[in-house]
């Protein structure tokens, strides 16, 4: 049943899937490029997010391959892990810990991080991108290490490249903002494609030409395999002599926290976009993503997630089932396959201009308004993770965003423990909130300590679900001090009214 379901809409899933195809096609050499990874490592995990992923996850309109929120990690990760085949590894066992939180059924895990974090994460991520693609973007070919200033840097800045760099992003621009608007044409060939082809269309007409020429190392560059032994040869497998080391582990946890992240929150979006408003089944999703993971580590690919870009191309392309998925990775393949030598005629400066709108629809200066309009609560997190992000490492910068999440937490549990009503001079209640713990001592405490000594103090437990036993101690240290003065107390409750009890903890 399910199967017929499957090949019934394939009128509708494979032109979607050619859609999707054009949309992933440049974004996993993009994504490969800004990681700082094999170009070939893109395209493997394009076709594994397509196909294995595909076939097991549970959504029928999410479409998964290497994603731009990861590519931070990956930078710095192939640097500190000391190569290529180390990174590997993590992926792998990132793949493995995926799979684990799915049977462990983790999959509300994304519930438990504040929004603000996870919004401040992705803004990070699309600065980082934007960053790291400049160099890219002016085919900035540096003498040396160190940047040797602005003005003797403009001639080590390629003027081809700095050129269809721009006429690409007029190109994106354009199709995003005004075309994709104007008809179906439009949205079934999608702008980055439009610029990959101006972009080759440049390089060919340009050889020869030595001011104007984009010279090869400024040029994507794919192994071309001469028959199926060599294309097999491009493949690289994990170092797995590096498992004992704490650091791969370490990575491999990232991978597995912030990927099954971004899935979950993709999920979230693309189920709230589908136009017959299916769920999919995240904990299933998890071990779908898991899988995808350990095959791409395997085999030399970058890991994956669930991704918005796709996802949504897919939905507005009228996707109906995980066929156009599944057929967008044999697309993916066939290509790697047959033209080879095509996308070598790519320039990286085309990437990197599809890379900036990628960085920046992750970090919108939209997105800074309204986080301000939400209060300090909300922005504080959000830029601690940001700048945690950007200055230091992702996991670093979560965290801090996360600590800072949990003291803003406090700070309205000590402020929302109970509130004070008073009646002249001589009479005051404090009514106990729906949970009060050790946290909000002080704040009590201090209350207790402002009462005037002739007064009459009532406790108001009838809204109170839970109370800590450090707020009954404080209570009836209070009241062992004022014993023997002019002091009421009572203690309302759902049972009753209790006037000068002695035993406080039986009414807690």
């Amino acid at each position: 049943m399910k199967n017929s379901i499957l090949f019934s809409n394939l009128k509708s899933d494979i032109p979607a899937s050619i859609v999707v195809f054009f949309v992933a096609l440049p974004l996993c050499l993009g994504i490969a490029l800004a990681s700082g990874a094999p170009l070939f490592s893109g395209l493997i995990a394009g076709i594994i997010g397509g196909i294995i992923v595909g076939i097991i996850s549970g959504s029928q309109i999410g479409v998964s391959g290497p994603a731009a929120g990861l590519a931070a990690i990956v930078f710095t990760a192939i640097g500190d892990l000391g190569g290529f085949q180390n990174f590997l590894l993590a992926v792998v066992l990132g793949g493995l810990i995926q799979f684990v939180f799915g049977i462990l059924r983790a999959g509300v895990i994304g519930y438990y991080f504040p929004s603000s974090v996870i919004r401040g994460m992705l803004t990070g991520i699309g600065i980082i991108i934007i960053i790291k693609q400049v160099r890219h973007f002016f085919g900035y070919q540096s003498p040396g290490e160190e940047f040797p200033g602005i003005l003797e840097a403009l001639n080590y800045i390629n003027p081809g490249a700095t050129l269809i760099a721009i006429v690409s992003m007029g190109i994106l621009l354009l199709w995003s903002n005004i075309l994709s608007k104007k008809g179906k044409i439009f949205q079934l060939i999608q702008g980055p494609l439009v610029a990959v082809i101006v972009g080759i269309i440049y390089v060919v007409f340009t050889k020869g030409n030595n001011y104007w020429a984009i010279q090869s190392e400024l040029l994507v560059s794919v192994p071309v395999p001469e028959d199926m032994n060599s294309f097999f040869g491009q493949f690289s497998f994990p170092n797995f002599q590096g498992i004992t080391r704490v650091e791969i582990w370490i990575t491999a946890f990232t991978i597995a926290l912030v990927a099954s992240l971004e899935t979950l929150l993709c999920v979230e979006a693309t189920d709230k976009l589908d136009p017959d408003k299916r769920i999919t089944p995240t904990n299933r999703e998890l071990i779908a993503q898991g899988t995808g993971n350990f095959i791409s580590g395997l085999i030399g690919g970058l890991p994956v997630t669930q991704v918005i870009v796709r996802s949504s191309a897919n939905i507005q392309s009228g996707g109906k089932t995980k066929m156009s998925a599944i057929i967008h990775g044999f697309f993916l393949l066939i290509s790697i396959l047959l033209i080879p030598a095509l996308l070598n005629q790519i320039p990286l400066s085309v990437l990197a201009a599809i890379l900036f709108i990628v960085g920046y629809k992750l970090a919108k200066p939209s997105l800074f308004v309204t986080m301000y309009r939400l209060g300090w609560k909300q922005l504080l997190p959000f830029l601690i993770t940001i700048i945690g992000i950007v200055f230091t490492d992702l996991l670093i910068g979560i965290g801090l965003g996360l600590i800072l999440g949990i003291v803003i937490i406090l700070i309205n549990s000590f402020q929302n423990s109970h509130s004070i009503s008073t009646e002249g001079k001589s009479k005051t209640r404090i009514t106990l909130a729906e949970e009060v713990t050790f946290f909000n001592k002080a704040s009590i405490l201090k209350e207790l300590n402002k009462l005037p000594e002739a007064t009459s103090l009532e406790i108001d437990l009838r809204g109170a679900k839970f109370i800590d036993n450090d707020i009954i101690e404080i209570f009836e240290d209070f009241l062992a001090k004022q014993k023997n003065k002019n002091f009421e107390f009572k203690i309302i409750s759902e049972k009753g009214e209790y006037k000068n009890p002695e035993n406080l903890a039986e009414l807690f």
